[in-house]
C-alpha cells in the first residue's frame, strides 16, 4: 500500500492540492472520467454515525464509479460501540481498507485518531468543525455556474456552522475570492476558525468579513448561500431560537436587494422550506442548489482518488 493522504480539514491541504481537487471534480461534472477506474481493486469504508443523504450516497456511488468496492458501517456495527479506542480501531482496518470516509457529530480529533497509521485515507464527510468535502462540491459548483472562481464574491446568510467552516477556509485558499458571512448574534463562526480563515486568505489576496447586520448586506455579489439552521437536525437550546433567525432568512426581497444578472442562490441541503430560504428562492431561476447536490457526488470522486493516491 502507498501512504494514505488524509481530508480532515481543507486547512490540512495546500493551495494546489485544493486547486487540483476542484479540477478533478470539474472534470468529472464535464465526462472525463467517465471511462476511468482509478479505484480497481480498491475498498472502501464508508461509516457514518449520523443521518446522511446526500454525502453516504455520493460517497458510495463515487468509489463504485471509480472502480472500487465499498463496505457500509451504521454507527453501531464496529467495536468502537463497545469500547475500543479510535486508534487501534483505525490500525485494524487499514488492514483492510484502503480509505475510510466517516461523518460524526463530534469533533475532528477522533478522525485525526483514525488517521495515525500511515496506509488507510481517512476522509471528513462532516463533523461538528468542519464539512470539507461540501466546500470542494461548492467550488467546483460555483465554477461550473460562473465560470471562474477567482474574484467572486460569495455572500453566505445564517448560522455559523461546520459548512460555514469549511467554505471560508476554501474561499481564503483561492486567489481574490471574497466571503462576507451575516449571522444572527450569536451565532457566528467561532473566532478561532473564522481568523485562521482570514490569516490564510491574507496570503491569497482573499476577504472574509463576519457581521451580523442584515441592513449592511453588500449588493452585486456573485453568489448567495444558506445553510440549514438546526445543522444535522440537532435542536436549539433556546426555546424561541427561530424568531432570532428569521430576518436571516434567503427571500426574494433578499435576493433583489444583493444580486445582480448573473448571481445565483446556493443550499447545502437538507432544506427547511420555509426557514432558512423560501421556496421561491430554492426553486427559482437563481438557484442552483440540486446542481450543487449533484457536485458532492464529482467532489467525492475526486477526494477518494486523491486520497488513496489513484488520481485519474
Amino acid at each position: 500500500m502507498s501512504r494514505a493522504r488524509h481530508l480532515l480539514s481543507i486547512a490540512d491541504l495546500d493551495d494546489a492540492e485544493l486547486g487540483r481537487l476542484v479540477d478533478d471534480a470539474s472534470a468529472v461534472a464535464r465526462g472525463a472520467w467517465d471511462d476511468r477506474k482509478p479505484l480497481a481493486g480498491k475498498c472502501i469504508g464508508v461509516y457514518f454515525r449520523r443521518t446522511s443523504t446526500r454525502t453516504r450516497t455520493s460517497f458510495t456511488v463515487g468509489a463504485h464509479r471509480l472502480g472500487g468496492s465499498v463496505i457500509a458501517y451504521g454507527p453501531n456495527d464496529l467495536q468502537l460501540a463497545t469500547g475500543e479506542s479510535m486508534a487501534d480501531t483505525g490500525r485494524v482496518l487499514a488492514n483492510y481498507l484502503d480509505a475510510l470516509v466517516v461523518r460524526t457529530n463530534d469533533g475532528i480529533q477522533e478522525m485525526r485518531d483514525l488517521a495515525a497509521q500511515p496506509t488507510m485515507a481517512v476522509v471528513n464527510a462532516m463533523s461538528e468543525d468542519e464539512h470539507p468535502t461540501q466546500a470542494i462540491a461548492d467550488l467546483s459548483a460555483m465554477r461550473e455556474a460562473l465560470g471562474r472562481l477567482e474574484g467572486l464574491h460569495v455572500l453566505y446568510l445564517g448560522e455559523g456552522n461546520n459548512t460555514t467552516a469549511a467554505l471560508a477556509l476554501a474561499v481564503a485558499k483561492t486567489p481574490r475570492m471574497r466571503l462576507t458571512i451575516v449571522t444572527p448574534e450569536g451565532a457566528g463562526l467561532p473566532a478561532q476558525p473564522l481568523e485562521r480563515a482570514r490569516r490564510l486568505a491574507a496570503a491569497n489576496g482573499s476577504a472574509i468579513e463576519q457581521h451580523h447586520r442584515m441592513d449592511r448586506l453588500p449588493e452585486g455579489v456573485d453568489v448567495v448561500y444558506t445553510t440549514r439552521w438546526t445543522t444535522m437536525g440537532v435542536p436549539k437550546a433556546d426555546p424561541n431560537w427561530l424568531e432570532h433567525y428569521r430576518p436571516y432568512a434567503v427571500t426574494e426581497t433578499v435576493m433583489e436587494r444583493v444580486a445582480k444578472a448573473d448571481t445565483v442562490f446556493m443550499h447545502d441541503l437538507p432544506a427547511m422550506r420555509g426557514q432558512e430560504v423560501t421556496d421561491a428562492v430554492l426553486d427559482g431561476p437563481r438557484s442552483i442548489a440540486f446542481r450543487q447536490a449533484y457536485h458532492k457526488l464529482t467532489a467525492a470522486m475526486a477526494v477518494l482518488a486523491w486520497s488513496t493516491g489513484c488520481g485519474a
